[in-house]
């Protein structure tokens, strides 16, 4: 019954090029594409071979501790210079399911990979060198797409391959403030070494000392809930998947982990941190991954939108990357759908949001002792959001649901003395299984999906070691966090979403410009005077939707404080990293426009579609960014049809990048170069 319903919704929508080609995007009255609903994926999951989740058990393992002291780098806080060798690395781990364990890639310790990889604590005062040693195979967990723009199909790489050199990797610490050289950039990459030879990106040329697989951290930022992840080009979206993801907390003289911290904040082991993340298996307890005909979402992004795959580079239709991916298994740390023993007490949750395309909207009810669904819970209970991605808020903010994007994190109290001892409380994601447009719920498309894990009260309360002293009504988290404005910024720099084709006619997510670029100068940009441009009609300045290889726009002067207007001219909200800095978000406003077609230049000079806005007005009042979004960001979530502002200070030199956090989007585009100072 639900699945005739979900394909008769599914029928009424509108395809993404019938709305684009109204040439209409924005606020009021004007048309918005739609927004894409995987309908077909029942039959795809339900096919002998994958896990069904509805087999698994639900909140019966618990969740591991990624706060434990057993689980940190050298076995606690760090609070001295202090070097640490991380290796990348095949293992195989149990997940909780039930068809047997689950084979990864994992950080850790040599020797001793795990998903998530292990935490580092770190004072702010320290400086923190990790020997990031990559020791994955040469063959990959999951399909690898080599038509996309990827390590090995850049120019002077196209010989190199997986099989003969290994799974490339590069290490982004999301939300340090790093200098270029050790932030994590695509193009950084580096395999494996065998027989003593190893391939590494092109941008090593350009970094005095050439490559080094040691990256220095220098910690002297505000305390924050900070996160590492693989960042290789083309490949991020499989190597997170595969499960190289861990925390990276920063502490300072105020948030200092310990129980008697000036602010009171619950300490450890009232502390807590979990990547919720999505995934599919095979019923052998396998990760997987679509990537063929067939498989869930591959019918909606591929033959759905017209594409043609041909051989080659494609055999038998794929394997293809595809715009979004959503799991049916909800994961937590590493195992699925797991619980959490607590104490009547407050708790300091930490949230990542570890997931590809997911937005999670998270709420917390009590339900019935032992329950596993919501048929009896109860309503929504409060709590606080204290903080998000880079620290804490300027005052705790009441709430009881809060919305997380992919790569956002937020930092949150939860009381669990509001509800009876022996009492069970759920976090339900009401975030829906399909790409978020703003609204909340989100349709429920899989049977489990709604449920991320379970606690259970069931611990007699100990205050022998730390008293239950937070008070939201007296704590001043961060009072040199004011309400952000316009005043003090020396550039207003529009830039916008596109969603576009490429070569083969996929569905492309592209980054571009609202306005001709210019440079830290004020100087024009233009497009390349070189033959596939030319073949395009590309010429003159540049503006409007732009792949990743193509010259650099965001160019802001060192020291600059801008305020970046994001324009989303798509039907989905997307989630907007900047890598370096941390920002305040300003306010959000509808906007009309005309959306113009624009051939898109692909790496391998072959011409897509895309598009550029031109009569670009702002309409209605902005709406001023709420209380869980005044704290330093490095994540902001751009709703379609609106205006986004966010303000940064760019005080770092060399080449950076922002992009879109949905994993398969920055993969296959949607992803840009950010170059602070000269030499762009």
């Amino acid at each position: 019954m639900r699945k005739d319903k979900m394909k008769k919704k599914f029928q009424m929508k509108m395809s993404r090029r019938q709305v684009l080609k109204a040439g209409l995007i924005g606020g009021a009255g004007m048309m918005v594409p739609w927004r894409f609903l995987p309908a077909k994926a029942f039959a795809a999951i339900a096919a002998p071979g994958h896990s069904d989740p509805a087999a698994q058990t639900l909140f019966f393992e618990t969740v591991p501790d990624a706060m434990a002291d057993g689980f940190k780098y050298t076995g606690g806080k760090i609070t001295t210079d202090t070097t640490v060798t991380v290796e990348a690395a095949p293992t195989t781990q149990a997940t909780g399911l039930s068809g047997g364990t689950t084979p990864l890639f994992g950080y850790g310790p040599p020797g001793s990979p795990t998903w998530p990889g292990m935490t580092f604590e770190v004072d702010q005062r320290t400086t923190l060198t990790v020997n990031w040693i990559n020791n994955l195979p040469q063959n990959h967990l999951l399909p690898v797409d080599t038509s996309l723009h990827w390590c090995y199909s850049l120019p002077g790489y196209t010989g190199n391959s997986i099989i003969a050199d290994g799974v490339p990797i590069i290490t982004h610490v999301h939300g340090f403030a790093s200098d270029f050289e050790f932030d994590g950039n695509p193009e950084f990459f580096y395999s494996p070494e065998i027989n003593n030879q190893q391939v590494v990106g092109p941008q090593w040329d350009n970094v005095q000392g050439g490559f080094t697989t040691q990256f220095r951290y220098v910690n002297n930022q505000g305390a924050g809930t900070v996160w590492y992840h693989d960042h290789a080009l083309g490949l991020t979206r499989l190597n997170v998947y595969a499960g190289m993801a861990g925390f990276y907390i920063i502490r300072d003289d105020d948030d200092t982990g310990l129980p008697n911290n000036p602010l009171g904040l619950p300490a450890r082991p009232y502390e807590k941190a979990y990547a919720i993340q999505d995934r599919m298996f095979r019923n052998t307890g396998e990760l997987f991954y679509p990537a063929f005909p067939g498989d869930p979402y591959y019918d909606d992004f591929i033959t759905g939108e017209g594409a043609v795959l041909p051989d080659p580079p494609f055999e038998d239709g794929g394997p293809t990357a595809l715009a979004e991916f959503f799991g049916d298994h909800m994961v937590v740390n590493g195992k699925i759908w797991p619980k959490e023993e607590v104490e009547p007490r407050n708790y300091r949750l930490r949230l990542l949001n570890g997931c590809d395309s997911r937005f999670l909207a998270v709420r917390f009810r009590q339900v019935p002792a032992d329950a596993t669904d919501l048929a009896n819970a109860g309503a929504p209970l409060p709590f606080w959001v204290i903080g998000s991605d880079q620290g804490l808020g300027h005052k705790p903010t009441d709430v009881n649901m809060v919305v997380i994007g992919p790569g956002e994190r937020y930092d949150v109290v939860f009381d669990f003395s509001q509800v009876p001892m022996n009492a069970r409380i759920i976090m339900e994601n009401i975030g829906g299984d399909e790409p978020f447009g703003g609204g909340i719920p989100g349709p429920q498309v899989f049977g489990e999906t709604d449920r991320v894990m379970a606690f259970d009260v069931n611990t007699d309360l100990d205050e022998s070691e730390q008293e239950d002293v937070f008070d939201p009504k007296l704590l001043d988290l961060n009072p040199y966090y004011p309400r952000a404005n316009d005043a003090g910024a020396d550039r207003v720099r529009k830039v916008a979403l596109f969603e576009g084709t490429d070569e083969f006619g996929r569905l492309q997510p592209l980054l571009g410009t609202a306005e001709p670029a210019t440079d830290y100068n004020g100087d024009p940009i233009s497009w390349p005077n070189e033959r596939a441009y030319i073949a395009a009609g590309l010429s003159g300045q540049m503006e409007g939707s732009i792949a990743w290889h193509s010259p650099t726009t965001e160019n802001p002067k060192l020291g600059d404080t801008e305020i970046w207007e994001i324009y989303n001219a798509t039907g989905d909200a997307h989630p907007v990293h900047l890598h370096l800095v941390h920002f305040d978000v300003l306010d959000r406003q509808k906007f009309n426009a005309k959306v113009v077609p624009q051939p898109i230049v692909q790496h391998n000079g072959e011409p897509g579609n895309g598009f550029r806005l031109t009569k670009i007005k702002k309409v209605g009042k902005p709406i001023e960014a709420d209380g869980v979004e005044r704290a330093p960001k490095d994540m902001v979530t751009a709703l379609p049809g609106e205006v986004t502002r966010i303000k940064a200070t760019f005080d770092k030199p060399g080449r950076y990048v922002w992009h879109c956090h949905i994993l398969s989007h920055e993969d296959h585009e949607m992803m840009r170069v950010l170059h602070v100072g000269s030499d762009a």
